[in-house]
């Protein structure tokens, strides 16, 4: 039992709960139970947040041939709660661009840096 309990923790990452020595409470909460040692700071914040799936693609203007290449993963999975600057920081940083040179539109209208995926999924 102690061999599966221990692979539970490894499997997650956790640290093993233990109970204290004796009947001393400190570091517990009010009704005796030990507090996690869980490290928060390692915790992926949006893990449990509904998930949105885009695909990205250069607007097609006719002008001239474009000398940026193509985004080698055109799809993008992000948290409902991602908003537009995020993904164009990421789009400048995998294209090498400034920020003022990416701009995201949707129906050829500029989304504003605030808006979230959820209001842009909704609306």
């Amino acid at each position: 039992e102690e061999k599966r309990i221990r692979e539970f923790y490894q499997s997650r990452g956790l640290d093993r709960v233990t109970q204290p020595s004796g009947d001393d409470t400190v570091g517990g909460d009010p009704m005796g139970l030990p507090y996690s040692t869980f490290d928060h700071s390692r915790a992926h914040y949006f893990r449990y947040d509904e998930h949105v799936s885009l695909c990205l693609e250069k607007l097609r203007l006719p002008q001239p041939p474009d000398p940026l290449c193509p985004l080698q993963q055109k799809y993008v999975r992000c948290s409902v709660r991602a908003q537009i600057r995020h993904l164009r920081r990421v789009l400048c940083h995998r294209l090498g661009l400034p920020l003022q040179h990416v701009q995201i539109l949707f129906d050829s209208e500029p989304l504003p840096d605030h808006m979230t995926m959820k209001q842009l999924w909704l609306s």
